[in-house]
C-alpha cells in the first residue's frame, strides 16, 4: 500500500485514540470528493421564493442504486486497497441450554475447507475481545453454555468468492455443524438494569412536589435476590430511597384499597419481539495491512465516533500491531439496529486473520434475522385510579419488563425510557413507575425505533380508552380532562420544555369527521358490508426526543464566492439528515449549504475533551472538570431517528449564526454605510434583529437587499469571521458559555467555539494580532453554564405530540383487519423539509401498523435465533395493509417562526398502534391487551 494522499482537499484528519492515529474518512479516502464531482450526491436545488429544496441530497443516488451504502463497497472500490476481496461468514449456536463443544466441518469435504478458521482460542491468544459495552465471549469458547441463541462460535474466511458461496450454502441450516454436550439449561443472570420513578405532587399540578425523581432521587434496588430486585424498606423520615419507597408503598396500598369514588383498572399488556428490518443488512469490509500496521474499516453505523473509539481500544490491546486506524462510515439505514451494534468488531477480527487481504462480512437475510438488534418484547402491569365524579386521573402504578436478550446493549436505558414515558399525554398527581430489563437467551434487543415508549404508551392509550368506556365518557373528552399542559410536571417531576400543545391536537381530533361520524358510518358500513364490523379508534401520545447527553460538532464556512460548506458529526441513516442540515444553514445564511460532509469525527479546529460519565458523575466532579475551558460532559452523539431535527440542527444553527453575526452582518453594515453618505451614519436605525433574508438577499430597515455572494466577498476583504466550528451539549437544557469575540463578551448556547477569519487583515480580538493567513482559532470560554447533573433525573423534557384516528373493518369469518383510512395530527415546530416529515410519517405509520397487526418473532428456540427466519415467515406490512391511498395528515402551525424543529420520526409510529386496538374494540366489542392482534385471536374472541 502506498501512503494515503492526506492533502486531497484536506479531507482526512487525524486524531489519537488509545495510542493509535485514528483517521475518519466517510465514504472512502477519495470517494467523498468524487460523490459531488460525479454527481452521485446532488447539491440542493433551492427555491428561494418558497424556501424549500426540490429533492434530498442522496435521493437520486439511492433510487438509482449508486454506491452510497457500505454493503455496496468492495476492495476494488477503495483506493490503495488490494483488489482481491476475501469473504467471511460466522457459525452460530442454535441451542442455548447445552454445553458447546466445538464445530464439525465434515460437510464441506476437502475442497471447501476455509482458508482460515477463527475461534475463541485465537482471540484469547491474540488479545482480541469485545469493547466492554458488548460483554464477554465475542466467540464462544468450547466448554461453555451459549449466552443466547445465535451466539457466534467461529469465523470462516475464504480468499475466493466461489468457494465461500458454496461453503456457506452447504453449512447453512445444518445444526449438526455445531457439537453440543451435556444439557445445562439456559444461563440465569441478574437483570441488565432496574429503575424506579416515584412522584407525589403538590396540592395542584403547579405546586412543589412532595417527592419526585428530579427533586429528590431516582430509586434503584438495594440488592438482587434470586435475580429479582430488592427495594429499600419505606421510611417517611429515612434516606431518600427509603422516603421514595414510603410513598410508593402508600400509593400501591391506596390502589389496593381505593376510595369509594375511585375507579381502578388493573391490566396486563404484552408486546412482541420484532425485527427492525433495516433496508441494509449488517456488514463490514475491513483490511489489516501488517506492512504499515494500519487497520481499515468500511462500516455502516449510526455512531462513527463510537466505532472509532471502540475499535481503537480493541486494536490497542491485541497482539497485532496497529498504529493507524482508518474508519470509513457510510450512509446507512438503521432504525436503531446500527447504533452500538457489534458487527463492525467482528469485521475487525476477520481482517486480522485475513492474511493481508480485505475481508468482507455481509449478512444475508437469514443471518440478519438471527443476529440483528431487536425491539424488546415487553410485559406491562398497569393500575390507574380515576375519580368517577370528575373524571380526573389520580394515581398510576406501572411495572415494565423488557426482555433484553443475551447481551445488555441499551436494554437498561430502554427500560428507563419506557417507564418514564408510560404517562403518555396525561398528568398524574401520583405515580410509581418501574422499569426492569431482564437477561435471557433471546437475541439482543437494543435501541430499536420507539426505544421502549412504543410498548408503554400504546398500552396506556388502550387503558385510557377502556376507562372512558367504563366511565361513560367520550374517549377524547377524557383525554382533554387529563392532558398534561404547559407548566405541569411529568412523572419525574420535571416541567417539559416549551409549550405543550396536546390539547390543541385533541380538539382537532374531536371535530374530525372520522370521530364525529363514527356511529353513523358504523351502521351504514355494516349494513352494506355483511359479515364485516366497522370501527374507529383513536390514540394520542407525546414522545420525548433525546438522551439527556446529546452532543455534536458543526462547522459552517462561507467562501469568498458565497459557497457554503457544512461539516457535521451526524451520520446519514436514511432520515435525510444530510439534506435537513444543509437546509438549516439557510436560516442565517440565506441559502443551504452547497457541500455537506457528514459523519465527521475528528475536529482539529476545535480540540475539545471529555471524561467521566455524563449520566453518573457527581456535581462536584462536573464542577472540577468544567474548569478546563475545552472540557464537555459529552463529545458526540450517534444519529437516531429523532435527534437530528432538534439537537443536530442546534449546532448547525449556532455555527451559521456566528458566521452571520460576526461576519456577514459587519460586511452588510460596511456596504450599506459606504452606500449612504460616503461612510456617514445611515439615516435609518439599523438593528441586527431586523435583518431578514428575502429571495436570497439580506435586507434590514428598508436598506438595499444584498446577495450572499456580495456579502461573502466583503467579509473576506474585511478579514471578519467567515467560518465557525461549535460544540454543543444538552442535558435536557443547553449548555451556555461566554466567549470574548472581537472585544465583546457573547453568551452563546454552546460550550466550544473556533473561528475562521477572512483572508483580509483581521481585526484585533483582544488577543493580539491574528494571523493573516486564514486559520481557525479556538477560543477559550470565559465562563460556562452546564446543566446540573440532577437534571439527569428528569429523564425527559422535550416532547413532540401526535394523534392518529384509524378507520377499520374486521371480517367476522377470517378475523382479518382492513385499514380503511387513517388521519394523523402532528406538532413538530418549524419543519426544515416538509417532504422529509411526510416521509417519516408514512414510514412510521407503516411500522406502527406492522407492530399492531402483523410483525412477530418468537423469542426462543422457534424464533430467529435458529437461523431459519426470513421475510417468507415474517409479515412486514405492505401497501395493501396501510391504507396507502387514503391516509392523511396535518400539522399544527408553529407558534411563531422562531419555533425550533422537533424530533418527530419515532413518535409518528406510536399512536396508530393504540388507535388500531381501540378501533378493533369499537368494531367487535372486545379488547385485546396482547400484540400483535392477529386474525386468529380475533376469531377466538368472536367464537
Amino acid at each position: 500500500m502506498g501512503e494515503l494522499d492526506r492533502s486531497r482537499r484536506g479531507f482526512l484528519k487525524a486524531s489519537t485514540i488509545a495510542g493509535l492515529t485514528v483517521i475518519i474518512a466517510p465514504l472512502g479516502s477519495r470517494a467523498f470528493a468524487a460523490l459531488f464531482e460525479e454527481k452521485v450526491l446532488t447539491p440542493i436545488q433551492w427555491d428561494t421564493a418558497s424556501g424549500r429544496a426540490k429533492f434530498r441530497i442522496d435521493g437520486i443516488a439511492k433510487v438509482t442504486g449508486s454506491k452510497v451504502f457500505a454493503r455496496d463497497v468492495r476492495a476494488a472500490d477503495m483506493p490503495h486497497w488490494p483488489k482481491q476481496q476475501s469473504h467471511a461468514f460466522i457459525l452460530r449456536t442454535t441451542q442455548a441450554d447445552r454445553i458447546y463443544e466445538g464445530i464439525d466441518l465434515g460437510l464441506l469435504g476437502d475442497e471447501l475447507q476455509p482458508d482460515r478458521i477463527v475461534t475463541a482460542e485465537d482471540l484469547t491468544r491474540d488479545g482480541l475481545a469485545f469493547p466492554a459495552f458488548y460483554g464477554e465471549d465475542m466467540l464462544l469458547p468450547a466448554g461453555k453454555t451459549p449466552a443466547y441463541l445465535g451466539h457466534a462460535v467461529a469465523i470462516l474466511i475464504y480468499h475466493d468468492f466461489a468457494r465461500f458461496r458454496f461453503a456457506k450454502d452447504t453449512l447453512q441450516f445444518h445444526d449438526e455443524v455445531i457439537r453440543y454436550g451435556a444439557k445445562t439449561g439456559p444461563l440465569e443472570r441478574d437483570p441488565w438494569g432496574t429503575f424506579r420513578f416515584v412522584r407525589v405532587g403538590g396540592a395542584t399540578p403547579y405546586d412543589e412536589d412532595t417527592f419526585s425523581s428530579l427533586k429528590n432521587t431516582m430509586l434503584f434496588p438495594s440488592a438482587m435476590r434470586k435475580h429479582e430486585p430488592v427495594w429499600a424498606a419505606g421510611n417517611a423520615s429515612g434516606k431518600l430511597d427509603q422516603q421514595g419507597m414510603f410513598h410508593a408503598e402508600k400509593l400501591r396500598d391506596e390502589l389496593d384499597h381505593p376510595p369509594a369514588d375511585w375507579l381502578v383498572l388493573d391490566r396486563n399488556y404484552t408486546t412482541q419481539s420484532i425485527d427492525t428490518a433495516a433496508l441494509e443488512a449488517d456488514n463490514a469490509n475491513c483490511w489489516y495491512d501488517a506492512s504499515t500496521q494500519s487497520l481499515h474499516m468500511v462500516v455502516p453505523t449510526q455512531g462513527p465516533s463510537e466505532v472509532a473509539q471502540s475499535a481503537a481500544g480493541m486494536a490497542a490491546k491485541c497482539r497485532f500491531p496497529v498504529k493507524n486506524l482508518f474508519v470509513h462510515p457510510v450512509s446507512t439505514v438503521g432504525y436503531g439496529s446500527k447504533d452500538h451494534y457489534n458487527v463492525p468488531f467482528y469485521g475487525l477480527v476477520a481482517a486480522m486473520y485475513g492474511d493481508g487481504r480485505p475481508v468482507r462480512l455481509a449478512f444475508d437475510r437469514y443471518e440478519q434475522f438471527q443476529t440483528s438488534i431487536k425491539r424488546h418484547a415487553s410485559k406491562m402491569h398497569y393500575r390507574i385510579g380515576v375519580d368517577k365524579k370528575t373524571g380526573l386521573l389520580q394515581s398510576f402504578n406501572a411495572e415494565l419488563e423488557v426482555n433484553g436478550g443475551g447481551r445488555s446493549n441499551f436494554s437498561p436505558s430502554v427500560a428507563m425510557v419506557g417507564a418514564s414515558a408510560a404517562q403518555s399525554i396525561y398528568y398524574f398527581p401520583k405515580s410509581d413507575l418501574m422499569g426492569i430489563a431482564t437477561a435471557s437467551r433471546a437475541i439482543d434487543a437494543g435501541s430499536a425505533r420507539g426505544y421502549g415508549t412504543l410498548q408503554t404508551m400504546a398500552a396506556t392509550e388502550m387503558l385510557i380508552d377502556e376507562l372512558a368506556g367504563q366511565l361513560g365518557l367520550d374517549a377524547i373528552d377524557l383525554r382533554l380532562k387529563n392532558a398534561l399542559r404547559s407548566g405541569m410536571k411529568n412523572t419525574q417531576g420535571a416541567i417539559p420544555a416549551g409549550a405543550i400543545r396536546v390539547d390543541e391536537i385533541l380538539q382537532k381530533a374531536k371535530v374530525h369527521p372520522l370521530w364525529t361520524d363514527r356511529a353513523r358510518k358504523k351502521a351504514e358500513y355494516e349494513l352494506t358490508h355483511p359479515g364485516n364490523r366497522y370501527g374507529v379508534g383513536f390514540a394520542c401520545v407525546q414522545k420525548d426526543f433525546g438522551t439527556g447527553a446529546e452532543a455534536s460538532f458543526a462547522k459552517v464556512e462561507v467562501a469568498a464566492d458565497g459557497k457554503i460548506t457544512l461539516h457535521h458529526t451526524a451520520a446519514e441513516i436514511g432520515t435525510g439528515a444530510s439534506t435537513s442540515q444543509a437546509i438549516a444553514c439557510a436560516k442565517w445564511l440565506g441559502k443551504p449549504a452547497a457541500e455537506v460532509r457528514m459523519a465527521i469525527v475528528d475536529w482539529p479546529e476545535l480540540p475539545m475533551i471529555t471524561s467521566g460519565d455524563p449520566y453518573t458523575m457527581s456535581q462536584a466532579e462536573q464542577d472540577k472538570l468544567s474548569a478546563n475551558p475545552r472540557w464537555s460532559p459529552g463529545m458526540v452523539s450517534p444519529s437516531s431517528a429523532t435527534n437530528s431535527a432538534f439537537y443536530f440542527t442546534h449546532s448547525t444553527h449556532e455555527a451559521a449564526r456566528v458566521v452571520f453575526t460576526q461576519g456577514l452582518w459587519p460586511a452588510a453594515m460596511s456596504i450599506w454605510s459606504a452606500g449612504i453618505g460616503g461612510g456617514q451614519a445611515a439615516p435609518l436605525v439599523v438593528r441586527r434583529e431586523d435583518a431578514r433574508w428575502v429571495d436570497g438577499k439580506l435586507t434590514a430597515a428598508g436598506l438595499e437587499p444584498l446577495p450572499l455572494e456580495q456579502l461573502a466577498k466583503k467579509a473576506h476583504e474585511l478579514g471578519v469571521v467567515t467560518g465557525a466550528v461549535v460544540h454543543v451539549f444538552n442535558r435536557w437544557q443547553w449548555t451556555e458559555a461566554e466567549f470574548d469575540i472581537r472585544g465583546v463578551t457573547e453568551r452563546l448556547p454552546i460550550d466550544g467555539l473556533s473561528l475562521l477569519y477572512g483572508a483580509g487583515k483581521p481585526k484585533d480580538d483582544g488577543k493580539g494580532p491574528a494571523p493573516v493567513a486564514p486559520a481557525y482559532r479556538a477560543l477559550d470560554r470565559k465562563r460556562v453554564f452546564i446543566p446540573p447533573v440532577q437534571r439527569n433525573n428528569a429523564a425527559v423534557t422535550y416532547y413532540s405530540a401526535v394523534a392518529t384516528l384509524v378507520e377499520l373493518a374486521v371480517n367476522e369469518a377470517s378475523g382479518h383487519v382492513e385499514l380503511l383510512s387513517h388521519h394523523s395530527i402532528m406538532e413538530c415546530g418549524n419543519m426544515l423539509a416538509p417532504e422529509l416529515v411526510s416521509g417519516q410519517l408514512q414510514g412510521g405509520l407503516a411500522m406502527g401498523i406492522g407492530h399492531a397487526l402483523h410483525e412477530y418473532l418468537p423469542l426462543y428456540e422457534e424464533g430467529p435465533g435458529n437461523g431459519t427466519w426470513n421475510f417468507n415467515r415474517y409479515h412486514l406490512p405492505r401497501a395493501s395493509d396501510v391504507a396507502v391511498w387514503t391516509q392523511t395528515g396535518e400539522l399544527l402551525p408553529p407558534l411563531s417562526e422562531t419555533d425550533p424543529p422537533k424530533g418527530i420520526a419515532e413518535v409518528v409510529m406510536i399512536p396508530v398502534v393504540g388507535a388500531i386496538v381501540n378501533g378493533i374494540a369499537h368494531a367487535i366489542g372486545r379488547r385485546f391487551n396482547d400484540l400483535p392482534v392477529t386474525p386468529q385471536t380475533i376469531q377466538e374472541a368472536l367464537a
